[in-house]
This record gives structure tokens, sequence and C-alpha cells, in this order.
């Protein structure tokens, strides 16, 4: 079938016609079905139980990949919309030549002192930097044969795919975009950049080795994230850093990586011109993987099968294109540490290319509590990592189970703080049916650390439900209605009454947010100037309500502070 993919789009039929790309945009698309047809396709009907890649795995925060797939594609490889000048160039490679390079003027008085012919060259500039055992097939299909030229890189992929490094597109001197280097080495400056932005966000100070040694996971991770990879190998990072590098030179370009561990086609790209100058700060993150439709998704089943959808109709696989959107760091928000959103899905057609993008394949809320289901039950079958050192590939042992509760409700914290009230009812009536079942208590006592780890998980996430609702509550606005200042601190303060016996289960971020979010509105200029800081008999009944709730309000944040302290010196004692 993989040979046949993409048959149907206009322009593209990978045999050898001509690449019409005028822009990034156009050569991105081209270079989507090609890296799809070759990459992803090719090795599912070609390697026995290709291991397609789980719906959660695109969700963030991303997992780390334990295991790599050695007899699966890798590349990383970057596009610039530009020519290449090699010398001034920030990266090493080894570059090929388009014959029309040395067709120019400029270039004719130095073309005797070149090799005799620039296609030659380029052959054996390929061939020293491909494994021996390839060289006989290569050299059948591309002796004489201008590689470079984008009408060849269908047939030449599986080559590039045999090479440790990058490969290298921009414009020749014509302008048309061709292959323009191999064996390219991304610089990684891996330190200098989470050291600056650790900086930037105040996590890190300059010689406070602490706190550096203590936010630096969290820093870490955080900034990965933004450019669509968890903490891992130095393939898909140096890609990340090299794109930072690229944006802050305002550069147009494509950064593209596929992994042999993820499966996953992830590709940084520069923003349009015209865009928003907060959106240009980061690239464009987009990943391509194939991914199994959930079985109990019913109708989404039956539409993708009606319209050709499938990649394999039997299996309910599909190719998908997940498109994320980047958040800033922000102390103040419950949800600090999300640093990607999916922003959009996409089921692409295997033949036409086509897209719908109105269909929920990963983010299914139902399918996670059916998932969840699964876990308590002992039916969950997904290989799962548990601290990145163990894989967990069942849950029929109750310590498997906790062990994979845990990491599910870590991975999915602040989706689930986001629930609808209906929806996480039914995630604590699932957990609670699991957590305090009378028939599972001898066994959660021999397993007594991790059943805590998984109610502390729980316990987070329902009091970061309520910190959720005061962040929405400090900017007048109550499940997305506007709200009056009675109203607010009416709501708030119940809150806050509530949260207080809560948190024998102590969590410092959330009640640090706690403080931030009530000192905030504490401080509001008009709440204190209109009902607090003028005379009893100057106030309306409503006007001394008002201000009755606001003194209630100071007296719940003078406890919270008295807890916080409390409990840090009891920490630290």
């Amino acid at each position: 079938m993989w040979e046949k993919a993409f048959s149907q789009v206009p322009g593209f039929n990978g045999n050898r016609e001509p690449l019409r790309a005028q822009s990034l945009e156009e050569l991105k698309e081209h270079l989507d079905y090609t890296h799809i047809r070759q990459c992803l396709l090719r090795p599912y009907f070609e390697e026995k139980d290709y291991p397609v890649v789980e719906a959660r795995e695109l969700l963030p925060s991303f997992e780390v990949d334990l295991h790599e797939y050695k007899n699966l594609p890798g590349f990383s490889m970057v596009v610039f919309d530009r020519p290449l000048n090699s010398f001034q160039e920030v990266f090493q490679y080894d570059a090929l030549h388009a014959p029309t390079d040395w067709e120019m003027p400029q270039a004719a008085e130095y073309a005797c002192q070149l090799e005799e012919s620039v296609i030659a060259t380029n052959v054996r500039t390929f061939l020293s930097r491909l494994p021996k055992r390839h060289h006989a097939r290569f050299l059948e299909h591309f002796e004489g044969q201008d590689i470079c030229g984008m009408d060849l890189y269908d047939e030449l992929l599986p080559f590039l795919l045999e090479l440790e490094r990058a490969h290298v597109m921009a414009h020749d001197a014509t302008g048309r975009f061709t292959l323009q280097g191999v064996y390219a080495s991304l610089p990684s400056n891996l330190d200098s950049e989470l050291k600056q932005f650790g900086l930037r966000i105040g996590k890190f100070k300059p010689g406070n080795n602490i706190m550096y040694e203590c936010n630096r996971l969290f820093v870490y991770q955080f900034m990965m994230e933004l450019y669509g990879f968890p903490i891992v190998s130095e393939r898909r990072t140096s890609s990340a850093m090299f794109s930072i590098r690229l944006l802050r030179q305002n550069q147009r370009f494509i950064v593209r990586v596929l992994g042999q561990s993820d499966r996953t086609i992830t590709t940084l790209m520069s923003r349009q011109a015209d865009a928003p100058a907060r959106i240009r700060r980061y690239p464009r993150v987009e990943k391509i993987a194939l991914v199994r439709v959930n079985e109990s998704q019913k109708e989404t089943i039956e539409l993708l099968e009606d319209q050709g959808f499938f990649v394999d109709s039997k299996n309910r696989v599909v190719i998908l294109r997940v498109t994320y959107q980047q958040h800033e760091y922000n102390p103040k928000n419950v949800r600090e540490d999300r640093a990607l959103s999916v922003h959009r899905q996409e089921v692409v057609h295997p033949f036409t290319g086509r897209t719908i993008d109105a269909l929920n394949i990963i983010q299914n809320v139902q399918n996670m509590i059916l998932r969840l289901n699964d876990i308590v039950r002992g039916e969950c079958r997904i290989p799962i990592s548990y601290r990145r050192s163990e894989i967990i590939r069942s849950t029929e042992s109750h310590e498997d189970r906790l062990k994979v509760l845990s990491m599910w409700l870590s991975k999915h914290m602040y989706r689930i703080v986001d629930y609808s009230d209906e929806y996480f009812a039914q995630v604590v009536k699932v957990l609670d049916g699991y957590l305090l079942a009378p028939d599972n208590y001898d066994v959660f006592s021999e397993h007594h650390e991790l059943h805590q780890e998984v109610w502390g998980r729980f316990s987070h996430i329902q009091q970061a439900r309520k910190v959720r609702i005061l962040e929405e509550l400090r900017w007048r606005r109550y499940r997305g209605q506007p709200v009056s200042y009675k109203e607010m601190l009416e709501i708030m303060t119940d809150i806050l009454g509530d949260l207080k016996f809560e948190i024998v289960n102590y969590f410092d971020k959330l009640v640090a947010k706690v403080l931030i979010i009530g000192e905030d509105v504490a401080a509001d200029a008009y709440l204190r100037r209109k009902y607090v800081e003028i005379k009893d008999d100057s106030l309306s009944p409503y006007g001394l309500e008002i201000r009755r709730l606001y003194h209630r309000l100071v007296a719940l944040l003078d406890e919270f502070r008295s807890i916080r302290k409390s409990r840090t010196l009891g920490g630290a004692g």
C-alpha cells in the first residue's frame, strides 16, 4: 500500500516529477508526503509488529522513550529559505552543489579548478558518508545523476536515512530548493540555553547553586517541551537547540527530526513574518505519526472508514498530524509547568492528502476515563514508563496498577484539572472505587509507599482544581461567566475555607499560588478604594457585605500564611 500513498495528490507521485514549491510552506507539504510515505508507511507495511504510536504519546507532557527501535528509520534535516554561504554558516556540513550553481557568471572563472563533473563530486561526497554495504546499490541508482534535485529526493531518502547526521536543503543559484549538504552537525549549546532560560523565568539566580540544582530538571523539561520534546537523545536535543539559534537570527527555516524511539516526525518551523511577535518567539511545533484510533470511538471509526482515511482499517491506524501551542511560563498559574498544549489535530488521507481536523483522536475525555477503568481493573496492556527507569507492560498485579496510576495521574494532571465537574466526578468514582475498596486494604498495606504516592497525586489534582477556580475568580469570572465583586469574594472565601482543611496533604506550590492569587485580590485598587478604605456610614448594606467578605478573605490568607510557615519550619527542622 505504501507505494501508492499520496498517488492522488496533484503534483506528487514519487515519480521524478519536478518540484514546483516556491515557498517554505509549499516545500513542507511536499516533504510531509515524502517523509510519511517513506519513513512511516513503508516501515509499517514492511516491518513485522511495527510499534504504532499510542495517542497518549502525542499529548504533552511527553514521555521519555526508553526503547530504541534500531530497525526503524531515523533522520534529522534542516531547510533554509535562502542560499547557503558555507564559510559563514554556524554549522558543519559536507557541501553538495547543484549544476546550476556553477552556471552563474561569477563562478565561471573558478569552474575549471573544480572537479570535472559536479555531479560526480556530489556522488563521491555522498558515498564518503554512506556505509560501505550500501555503495553498490547507491551507484546503481544514482551514478551520473544529479542527486541535489528534488525530483530524486524520494528515491534518495532511503540512503539519507542511513546517514548518521542531518541533511540540508536550501536555495540553489536559481532560487529553487535543492539538497545542498549532508552529514551536517547541528550545534547544541544546551548549557548556555538552559541557564539563560532559567534566569529569564526566575528559576535560577547567578551564583545560587542550590536554587540551580533544585530547579534544573524543571527548567530543562519546560524548555525542551516548548520545542516539542521531552529530555531526549542528542539528535532531537540538537534539533531543538539549533531552532532556537535560527529563531534569534530571524531566519526562515524548517528543522525536522524522526527518532527511532518515538516513531514520530517532529517539525519545528519558523512563523510567517506577519505573525504577532509573541507567536514568532517560538517555532511552530508539529508532529506526525501513525496512531491507532480507540475502539470506543464508534462514530469516528465509521466516518474514517467511510471516507477511506484508514491506513490499516483492521487495526484502525491513521496518519495523524498534531500542531501544538506554546505557553509562557507563569509562576502564578496553577498549571505553571504546562509548556505546550494541543492546538489542532488533523487526520491525513493516505491517498489524496486531504485532512479532517474536526475529530478528537488523542484528547477524547471518555477514552481517558475508559483507560483509567482498564488500569484499575488490571486490563491495561500498553507499555508505560515508570519514573524513566522501568517499563510496565501490564497491570495484572496491584503493584503495577499503582505504578501505572501514578504515572497516568502525573501525565494528565493538568488536563484533569480542566475537566468539567461531570467528567471529574467519573474520575473520582473510578479512583475511589479502587483506592478505598475494603478488599484491597491488605494489598495496599504491602505497597504503602506506592499507595500514598497515588493518593498524593490525586489530592494534588483535587486541590489544583480549586486553585484553578481561584485563578479565574481573580479576574471576576466563574465558570466562564462574569461575576460581581460580592460573588467573587463569596465563592473565593468558601473555596479557601474548604481548602484550608484539605491541605492536610500539603503541596507548597499550590499554597504559594493561593497566597499570590489572594494577595492580588486583596490589593485590588478599586475594591479597597470603594469598599474598604472608607467609613462604615458611607457604605450601603451591599457595600458592608463586600467589606465583611474582604476581611474574611484577609483572615483566611493569614491562616494560609501561618500554615505555610509552620510547614516550612517543620520541614527545615
